[in-house]
């Protein structure tokens, strides 16, 4: 990934084994570029509800958290043209805050901000369907794509 370093930085990685590939790669990218990390699956991210009950629920403090961020490094490995499913309950979940008039002025400061692609899987290419996920979804809140890095992993 051929890009200069953003201040106020932070990698939003998700993975089945968290020690695996992902995790080595958030680590290289963290090496040459800095930046905090936070694993997803360390927390708790219920899957969106129409109904908004949430209990014992990571999800509201992990946003606000990276709200304080510039830009956002993604890295996720492709499970069947997808991420892993608490990063998907991470994306669906960013629709209480398009749902909701008090924090949707929080959800318009992305417009500011800007995103990073890291992936793996065992091909030699991430597949257009998981790069446009992430693409799409990130373009729609009005961040900037930066960057886009794939390892093939073993």
């Amino acid at each position: 990934m051929q890009q200069k370093p953003i201040e106020n930085t932070v990698i939003i990685y998700s993975s089945a084994r968290k020690q695996g590939n992902t995790s080595l790669q958030v680590n290289d990218y963290k090496k040459q570029y800095g930046g905090d990390i936070i694993c997803l699956d360390d927390y708790i991210i219920s899957a969106y509800r129409y109904d908004k009950q949430y209990k014992n629920d990571d999800f509201y403090a992990v946003f606000e958290a990276l709200l304080s961020y510039q830009h956002w490094v993604i890295a996720s490995p492709v499970y069947w043209y997808n991420t892993t499913p608490q990063f998907k309950a991470f994306l669906d979940r960013i629709t209480d805050y398009m749902d909701d008039e008090i924090l949707r002025p929080k959800l318009r400061t992305l417009r500011e901000k800007q995103f990073s692609l890291l992936s793996n899987a065992g091909s030699v290419n991430a597949p257009s369907a998981f790069i446009d996920m992430f693409k799409n979804t990130f373009n729609y809140l009005g961040m900037t794509f930066k960057a886009h890095q794939h390892i093939e992993a073993s």
